[in-house]
């Protein structure tokens, strides 16, 4: 498994697999191969989405603004749903320069290549390996990734103040989303209402959601978020983990603590299976997100790896299936609701694991197995193409 820098990643939303992967893929063009006129064909989620996740405005912010974008329909065959071709226009014609991958959290592969080439960091392949190796040194999942990568702790703190920066953003504007729903920010509203006969529960969850709505929507506006493990899904674990900082009065090094926790569950996702809704649905990225959440909370809860595993166990089996259906193509509905009740539904997974993990039937390593297996079953229409669920009832509605 490959560095934990690899997995958390600071950049513009709304999508790291359709704005942050093509960025880095076409800078990787612009330093190969030098300034001209480029053409980019689009094909699977990256064709059908591409316009309402942003990609053919970062494909020329990079490429330049007469850079030809083609969106070319479907991924065919065993390509990759998120697939581009990138071309180098000529007199006479043009000269295809390489295919590339954006396979989920801003990774990507140029010519079935991983573009990043770092070597392994961690040698353990899955968590069974880990837990062992855990359990042999007496080491909790923070003290995992310290003993492979020394210099982490900095990096995590870059990250954490990251995902603080971005939460209290969120949580200070207002207005309207751009992209045709015509949504409105609803952070700002979230963390400042109140309801009559509001219990504590329900004031703790309307202050998660809007911490989570804040990340979500800063996303959706094109703001700079923290892949956790994707755009998409960047506004579960910072939710958790500002209302940790809040309300519990946690110090950093039990946050970074925490980070380094979540992070060593989304890296066997990643390395195991997928973190892209393109390829697997929504499950790979919320249902993950919540997942390295559940976690992170466990961590902060100084629960033992065996209930750290059934808190991340629990919270991702209770997203298999999970549909990634964007309405017009936007990270907008339903991602930044879900978002917010993946980040609730994190601390009810940590606290369960206090019982049920003496008693648990499945390991964490069987479920992200399963997850994979029904991300590939779910239909196409159903992994970030807008062309099922909720998107196209939504082009039902427009269409009566």
């Amino acid at each position: 498994m490959q560095s934990l820098k690899d997995l958390y990643k600071t950049g513009k939303g709304p999508s790291s697999s359709h704005t942050i992967g093509p960025q880095v893929i076409c800078e990787y063009a612009l330093k190969k191969y030098g300034q001209g006129r480029y053409r980019v064909d689009l094909f699977g989620s990256l064709s059908l989405t591409g316009k309402g996740h942003g990609t053919d405005r970062v494909i020329k912010s990079v490429l330049g603004e007469e850079t030809e974008i083609n969106f070319a329909g479907e991924a065919s065959g065993d390509m990759h749903p998120n697939t581009l071709d990138v071309y180098r226009l000529e007199d006479g014609g043009a000269k295809k320069l390489f295919r590339a991958e954006s396979v989920g959290g801003g990774a990507v592969k140029v010519d079935g290549k991983d573009l990043s080439e770092r070597a392994s960091v961690y040698p353990e392949k899955n968590f069974s390996e880990i837990k062992r190796f855990c359990l042999d040194k007496g080491f909790r999942l923070s003290d995992y990734a310290r003993y492979y990568e020394k210099d982490i702790d900095g990096y995590m703190l870059s990250i954490w103040q990251a995902m603080k920066n971005c939460v209290e953003r969120g949580l200070n504007k207002d207005g309207v989303l751009e992209g045709g729903l015509k949504l409105e920010r609803k952070a700002r509203s979230l963390i400042n209402e109140r309801s009559k006969n509001e219990t504590s529960l329900m004031r703790e969850n309307r202050k998660i959601s809007a911490y989570s709505f804040a990340v979500a929507e800063e996303n959706a506006d094109n703001g700079e978020v923290v892949t956790a493990p994707t755009c998409g899904s960047a506004g579960v674990l910072p939710a958790c983990l500002y209302y940790i900082y809040k309300e519990y009065n946690v110090s950093e090094k039990e946050i970074i603590n925490a980070l380094l926790s979540a992070g060593v569950v989304g890296n066997v996702v990643k390395a195991n299976a997928s973190i892209s809704g393109a390829e697997c649905g929504c499950q790979a990225e919320v249902g993950v997100a919540c997942s390295m959440a559940a976690a992170a909370i466990a961590d902060v809860y100084d629960l033992d790896i065996n209930k750290i595993e059934c808190a991340a166990e629990i919270a991702l089996e209770h997203n298999l299936g999970l549909t990634c259906d964007p309405v017009l193509g936007l990270v907008q509905i339903p991602c930044i609701e879900r978002n917010a009740t993946a980040a609730i539904k994190a601390f009810n997974a940590a606290t369960l694991s206090k019982t049920l993990s003496e008693k648990c039937k499945i390991t964490f390593d069987e479920i992200v197995e399963v997850m994979y297996k029904t991300g590939k079953d779910m239909a196409e229409i159903y992994r970030e193409t807008a062309q099922g669920g909720l998107a196209e009832i939504y082009k039902e509605n427009i269409l009566l």
